[in-house]
């Protein structure tokens, strides 16, 4: 579906409208609507910042169009980033158990020192911090009750509320 802006001396006035909408409106486009292509909204990578949840306006190639701004992250923001990170990761339950694992810079992420093996359909495998390995571990518990996994002892522990 075609899009059409209202302009005015050069500038956009409103928003896009459909041409079916305009042609309903005016029996035609009229002269003072100009074709707009609409543009998503970008996918940003790890490090950049959308400076505007809305984009704005602007005439690229002769046809008005959606223009996201977009900007790499400050070293500073960058680094509170890795560090809300690291502090999140570090701040779970049995924590210590992953204090082998690293920060991947380019990817923001925490990651293993050995990485993860093939996964086996029926086979839970986890990281073992004893052993500094991927490690199976047994079956969860079939039955009425919650339970988690204490990397600790090795085994599933029955949640009591």
């Amino acid at each position: 579906m075609n899009l059409y802006i209202e302009t005015e001396s050069g500038e956009t006035k409103n928003h896009p409208a459909f041409e079916h909408n305009l042609i309903q409106a005016f029996g035609a486009i009229p002269a003072h609507w100009e074709p707009f292509t609409r543009i998503e909204r970008p996918i940003l990578n790890v490090y950049q910042v959308l400076e505007s949840d809305e984009p704005v306006y602007a005439k690229v190639d002769g046809v008005w169009t959606d223009v996201w701004s977009v900007r790499e992250m400050t070293v500073e923001e960058k680094t509170t980033k890795q560090q809300a990170v690291v502090t999140a990761f570090n701040s779970r339950e049995y924590a210590s158990n992953w204090s082998a694992w690293t920060l991947d810079e380019a990817t923001c992420t925490m990651q293993p020192p050995i990485p993860r093996p093939e996964r086996i359909e029926g086979v839970n495998t986890f990281w073992c911090g004893a052993d500094n390995n991927w490690k199976q571990a047994p079956l969860r518990p079939v039955d009425n009750n919650q339970h988690k996994f204490d990397f600790f002892a090795w085994q599933w522990v029955q949640v009591t509320p």
